[in-house]
């Protein structure tokens, strides 16, 4: 793909994307987000059922042994995150002059109002077993696990129909933040409209059949 701040690779059903700017903490540039989307913009399109997001080095991104700011708000954008023990997690902008505004959009929705509101006002670094009881990450695992942790969980949660699962993920997403009475309303049509869908008949057949499922690949 020719990239010169991030490393893309490809084994089997998943992609790894690896910001690569280990001297300067993983900062994001201009140069390196553009990169990041037209990585992930190219794999989106392809037929990778997972993309890991990493950072090369000790650090994650934009601080040492952690993710600060546009880090900490990459790992909230994620769809999964898992953490090694000694990670440790920060909007640094309360300490100084420069508040984290935009961190804070994703953040704040992971963790909910009060602790974001702490974490933001204090710009304190939480550790990783405060960032799982707040919801920011999934799983914390020692260093040397992370990277099975992580295989484990692409496994996982890609097992199944591809195509249901990505209409699933605009789904939830679509859902989540309307009110209760509207989001049943939408989820209820979409649930039917997708009945219909080649993968749901089969997976319908396959358990009446008592058999394993043949899923459609993704094109």
């Amino acid at each position: 793909m020719g990239f010169e701040h991030i490393l893309v690779e490809r084994s089997g059903d998943f992609a790894t994307v690896t910001m690569n700017r280990p001297r300067r903490r993983n900062a994001l540039s201009q140069d390196h987000m553009r990169e990041l989307i037209r990585a992930f913009s190219e794999l989106g399109d392809s037929d990778a059922l997972g993309i890991v997001l990493a950072g090369n080095g000790p650090v994650f991104c934009s601080g040492h042994d952690l993710a600060t700011a546009a880090g900490c708000q990459l790992v909230a954008s994620a769809d999964l995150a898992v953490a090694s023990e000694d990670a440790g997690f920060a909007a640094p902008g309360g300490k100084g002059g420069w508040f984290c505004h935009t961190p804070m959009v994703a953040i704040a929705r992971n963790v909910g109002r009060k602790r974001a509101a702490e974490l933001a006002f204090s710009g304190d670094v939480i550790d990783a077993p405060t960032a799982l009881d707040w919801g920011l990450v999934n799983q914390v695992v020692p260093a040397a696990r992370l990277d099975s942790a992580v295989q484990d969980l692409l496994e996982r949660v890609t097992r199944g129909s591809a195509e249901s699962k990505g209409i699933g993920k605009q789904a939830l997403y679509a859902q989540i933040d309307l009110d209760q009475a509207k989001a049943y309303a939408y989820a209820i049509e979409v649930m039917a409209a997708t009945s219909q869908l080649p993968d749901a008949r089969e997976g319908m057949r396959a358990f009446l059949e008592k058999r394993k499922p043949q899923w459609r690949q993704p094109s």
